[in-house]
């Protein structure tokens, strides 16, 4: 345990004994049990380090960390729990925190002083992808880096209840002539799975035609190894029931033309992947349909704000989505870790050029 002030950082090793702190803090979908849950399980490689932040005088939680720690080329660093798959990463907030400025420079102060006194020796502390709040509360770790920081950002439609009106807003990307289209074959249909059996089908497609795509554009697709498919298998698993996690189709009775898998959180939805059977279908544009049909149901269930999840493919602009702002926070933790630091930084100042980034990253690959 360390202390600074009035902040007190302990950590736990093992996902399983934190889960039950903080069960009714403020958090994204990405903090949600289901997800944190499936993810520390599949990805048991990687070393659990969870930080429980708490007032030291009261012994009160105030926040709860989810981070591993792994090392890569000699050098120990200190993340969250993500490599890729989430698209927010934050900490979990007590309900009844009190976060003024002095009071999240106090917690990210004590989390680098609790991280440096451990016997571990960890180098680099590397937290990415973070939002400014978390539940409509400020996020207490952004407090070390600059919004908007990160070379990611979400991608968020907000509607108001009239799903009719943001279809008229979208007129040109010609959805209602896809539907017909799709409508033509026999059978055709959209369907959310409503149990874990079908679930499970529509991910092995969504496996294969993906791989598919991704081997057509000559990209590497890491989504269905052993790692990857337990881990979204089990986020369906545990979520399906209560439509945490909403996985979904265009089915005729010749194939599964498209898919989508993404996690509901209230009023939020977040669309995180999607695919689609190919060229032979490509009349009916079924990535964007099963997309828009999806965003059409969950609509009809409550959401009003989705985010068409991070990287800015030009669809995203079709559907109405704005940029919003993520932020990364490198701190070394060592003087090993002070370079990779400074690299970060240097990165993320760029990024506010994005003439002078991109001629920095042409002279990196001509370095490789």
């Amino acid at each position: 345990m360390s202390s600074t002030s009035n902040i007190a950082v302990d950590f736990l090793r093992d996902w399983r004994q934190a889960a039950s702190r903080l069960s009714a803090g403020h958090r994204t979908a990405f903090q949600h049990g289901y997800w944190l849950d499936a993810w520390y399980e599949a990805f048991h490689d990687f070393a659990p380090l969870i930080a429980i932040i708490s007032d030291a005088a009261t012994g009160k939680d105030i926040a709860m960390v989810p981070m591993i720690s792994h090392i890569r080329r000699g050098i120990r660093i200190v993340e969250f729990a993500d490599l890729g798959v989430s698209d927010n990463n934050a900490p979990i907030l007590a309900s009844d925190a009190a976060l003024d400025a002095a009071a999240m420079d106090a917690i990210s102060l004590a989390l680098v002083e609790a991280l440096r006194a451990l016997p571990d020796r960890f180098d680099l502390l590397r937290l990415k992808k973070m939002p400014a709040q978390v539940g409509g509360k400020p996020n207490p770790l952004v407090a070390f880096g600059r919004i908007g920081s990160s070379s990611l950002n979400g991608n968020v439609v907000l509607m108001g209840d009239d799903y009719e009106n943001y279809q008229a807003s979208i007129k040109r990307m010609q959805m209602p002539r896809c539907w017909r289209v799709f409508s033509r074959h026999q059978g055709a249909r959209f369907e959310i799975a409503a149990d874990v059996a079908r679930a499970h089908e529509l991910l092995d497609v969504m496996d294969v035609q993906q791989q598919a795509r991704m081997r057509q554009l000559g990209s590497r697709f890491v989504l269905n190894d052993d790692a990857h498919a337990r881990f979204y298998r089990e986020v369906a698993r545990q979520g399906i029931a209560e439509g945490y996690a909403v996985v979904a189709a265009l089915v005729c009775d010749e194939a599964v033309i498209g898919t989508s898998f993404g996690i509901r959180q209230g009023a939020t939805y977040y669309l995180l992947r999607i695919s689609h059977g190919g060229d032979p279908w490509s009349s009916c544009s079924p990535g964007l349909l099963v997309a828009e049909r999806t965003m059409a149901a969950m609509h009809a269930a409550g959401v009003r704000r989705f985010d068409l999840s991070i990287g800015n493919q030009d669809y995203k602009r079709r559907f109405g989505a704005e940029r919003v702002p993520l932020t990364d926070v490198s701190v070394a933790l060592t003087w090993r870790g002070a370079p990779f630091a400074w690299r970060d930084h240097a990165a993320q100042g760029l990024r506010r050029y994005p003439a002078a980034a991109a001629l920095a990253a042409r002279a990196i690959r001509k370095m490789r």
